[in-house]
């Protein structure tokens, strides 16, 4: 039953990123959507908005850095390590889970570091498996509401959180079921 869990994941991994990608050419073009040019102007557009958020993702990764190296990562990830072993997760992942909300890139060197020091663990996998179930909440909030200029967040933050907090069950969770 396993293996065959596991090899339908794998194929559906596969497949899933030309499908949507063929879905949304295919969907624009029995729209009559010209679809090279929409992306292309897609392109420039987003080009301006990075322009326009460049501050606010500097700042934010200045904070992270802060973050990082005043050892508080550290710290809450080694007071958090009893509840992680409950659930089930390494706790070699927690700095994964803790960075993710805050820098994609910031928990992506955290998952580098652990493929790096043996690629094919159960630990790796979830680290993973982790990095890709959830997103960068506190990132998403001051990048995109602040560059729009909005201040109140009102539920954002908390519905973000706790879509990480299920990301990170659920990638245990399935690491367990398709990797133990």
């Amino acid at each position: 039953m396993q293996d065959g869990f596991r090899l339908v994941v794998n194929q559906v991994s596969l497949l899933t990123v030309p499908a949507i990608f063929l879905l949304i050419v295919g969907y624009g073009l029995l729209r009559r959507v010209k679809v090279y040019e929409s992306f292309v102007e897609g392109g420039k557009e987003g080009f301006d908005i990075f322009i326009k958020v460049l501050p606010y993702i500097v700042a934010i990764l200045v904070a992270i850095g802060m973050f990082r190296v005043s050892g508080a990562l550290d710290f809450l990830s080694e007071a958090l390590a009893p509840l992680t072993l409950r659930i089930g997760m390494p706790p070699e992942t927690l700095p994964v889970a803790l960075m993710k909300p805050l820098s994609g890139s910031g928990s992506l060197g955290l998952v580098a570091e652990i493929l790096q020091r043996d690629p094919d663990s159960f630990t790796a996998r979830v680290a993973s498996t982790m990095f890709g179930s959830t997103d960068t909440t506190f990132y998403i909030i001051a990048l995109y509401f602040g560059s729009v200029g909005i201040r109140r967040i009102r539920h954002a933050l908390a519905v973000g959180l706790i879509a990480d907090a299920a990301g990170l069950l659920a990638a245990v969770w399935v690491c367990h079921l398709v990797f133990k």
